[in-house]
């Protein structure tokens, strides 16, 4: 059997507190912001990470952005991944989860062959957790969503994975290749290796491609492939909380909490 390979695709995020959006071209700005590698997306990484340890293998992290985006990649390399792939291109630019979608099934059908794509269950900064389906459609795979855990059988060539559901849990098996988008805070991930970061921040860990290297149809990347557009802008205004401070001995707080809570929560207490 050729050796078992996952795909985990990464995305680089500002931080959730210094999200900014340019008014001009209504995107996000992501020169003046602090970057961070998307949470859910550690949470894949573990996955591949704890799989790699029981059946060895391969992991490529597949990630679309800028070029200052490598120094956060190579820091997920230092886990234990074995290459990166960066699509960069100022053709991807303006991307919506459509285009985007696209340009990574493009970058995966480079790579050859594949038995596994993790993903994270959504992004920070978009939160649509369209992407993983919009994978598998683009590659016509199967597709398993929200799991917690993963069992591959990679000689048998399956996977089944166990997500939570109202009352207790299910397991969906699917026959490999396929996609899975894995539930955010479902693991706790691994720190890097120091033993490897090294080699990480070596030349040669990182392949950088642009739409010419993946035979990407130009109709299809960024803008022109993205019938999302974001029309306007607008400052949410923030409501202030409304506040009323009990007073009196504990006894008349509780007594008068309780009634409180009692004409809010009437079937409750």
């Amino acid at each position: 059997m050729l050796e078992w390979h996952t795909v985990v695709c990464v995305k680089v995020v500002p931080k959730p507190e210094e999200v900014r959006v340019d008014p001009a071209t209504r995107r996000l700005d992501r020169q003046k912001t602090r970057c961070e590698i998307n949470p859910p997306d550690m949470n894949a990484m573990e996955v591949a990470l704890a799989l790699k340890d029981r059946h060895g293998g391969r992991i490529t992290i597949l990630s679309m952005g800028p070029s200052f985006f490598e120094p956060h990649l190579r820091t997920v390399l230092a886990m234990g991944a074995d290459h990166v792939c960066l699509l960069s291109d100022m053709r991807f630019a303006g991307a919506d989860t459509l285009a985007t979608g696209y340009t990574l099934a493009q970058a995966i059908r480079k790579l050859g062959k594949i038995d596994l794509i993790l993903c994270g269950e959504e992004s920070s900064d978009g939160a649509t957790g369209q992407v993983p389906a919009g994978l598998a459609e683009w590659l016509d795979l199967p597709l398993i969503t929200l799991v917690s855990d993963v069992i591959v059988d990679p000689q048998a060539g399956w996977v089944r994975g166990r997500r939570r559901v109202a009352g207790g849990s299910e397991v969906v098996e699917a026959a490999c290749p396929a996609v899975m988008s894995v539930k955010t805070a479902s693991n706790e991930p691994r720190f890097m290796d120091h033993r490897i970061k090294p080699w990480a921040f070596e030349a040669g860990q990182v392949s950088v491609w642009d739409a010419d290297d993946l035979s990407c149809d130009p109709n299809q990347i960024g803008t022109p492939g993205s019938p999302t557009l974001v029309a306007g802008l607008r400052q949410a205004h923030l409501r202030e909380r409304r506040r009323e401070m009990l007073t009196g001995s504990p006894e008349d707080v509780a007594r008068e909490l309780l009634v409180r809570l009692r004409d809010v929560l009437p079937h409750s207490i």
